[in-house]
């Protein structure tokens, strides 16, 4: 997806980046029902919605579909998004244009089950069907596994093939207070939503900085340098070099 150059018509290449002033701007002259603002607020985030859909390639959707689906989360979060609140437009558009992905991935997921794995499903169901009509009790897998003179393996994977999916906001436990989900229970502490939301939004705070401020932060933190080190292969003094390191973390943690 990555390498794609063109989503949808758009040439990825050549989207647009907008700054936060330019960005409130035209949220304002949406507010007041100026439909050009509302345009090119749409078109300046459109880079955000392919940030966003980068996250979700493999799970084997098409591109095109995805970033329709987050160009559809984006408007809603321009059109819900309240200006009087001290909330960058791209803190709260990255959850909305995700949740609107993941409800196009619930409502349209197909578990793709082969037309074997199917035939042996539909043989043990009815093999299990007339256990329990013979002995009057829920035969074991290994007795529907004898019947059909198949391996018990096979039992158990048609079985699952078929079974339907559990959400994973499922709740499996309450107790009147909030209920404990699926996701609770098996999620993956380390690769977090919020993990690589954050990722997301520190990557657009560092696309706001000039270049050689990006390259002091590279050089900084990513290859280790001290700042004399930095400031001789910038050319710079190393009075500056602290200046602006520390200017770029300040614009940083401000933008996030």
């Amino acid at each position: 997806m990555q390498g794609k150059v063109e989503i949808c018509g758009v040439n990825t290449s050549k989207l647009k980046v907008l700054k936060n002033d330019e960005t409130m701007d035209l949220l304002r002259r949406t507010k007041e029902g100026d439909r050009d603002a509302r345009q090119k607020l749409i078109e300046g985030n459109l880079r955000l919605v392919l940030s966003v859909i980068q996250k979700f390639s493999n799970r084997g959707e098409n591109a095109d579909d995805l970033f329709q689906v987050g160009c559809v989360g984006l408007i809603k979060a321009i059109d819900n998004f309240d200006i009087s609140q001290p909330v960058r437009f791209s803190t709260y558009g990255v959850p909305m244009i995700v949740g609107e992905i993941r409800r196009y991935l619930r409502d349209n997921s197909a578990i793709r089950v082969s037309r074997s794995m199917r035939d042996t499903a539909y043989r043990v169901l009815q093999m299990r069907d007339k256990l329990i009509g013979e002995n009057q009790r829920e035969p074991s897998v290994e007795q529907i596994a004898k019947a059909l003179e198949i391996p018990r393996e096979e039992v158990v994977f048609a079985m699952d093939a078929i079974t339907d999916p559990v959400s994973l906001y499922e709740p499996v436990y309450s107790d009147g207070g909030d209920a404990l989900c699926v996701m609770d229970q098996v999620r993956d502490k380390k690769n977090t939503d919020e993990n690589w939301v954050d990722h997301i939004a520190l990557k657009e705070a560092l696309h706001r900085l000039d270049d050689r401020e990006r390259r002091i932060l590279a050089l900084r933190f990513y290859e280790g340098k001290t700042q004399m080190e930095v400031s001789a292969e910038v050319g710079i003094s190393q009075a500056q070099v602290s200046r602006l390191e520390k200017g770029a973390i300040e614009t940083i943690r401000k933008n996030l």
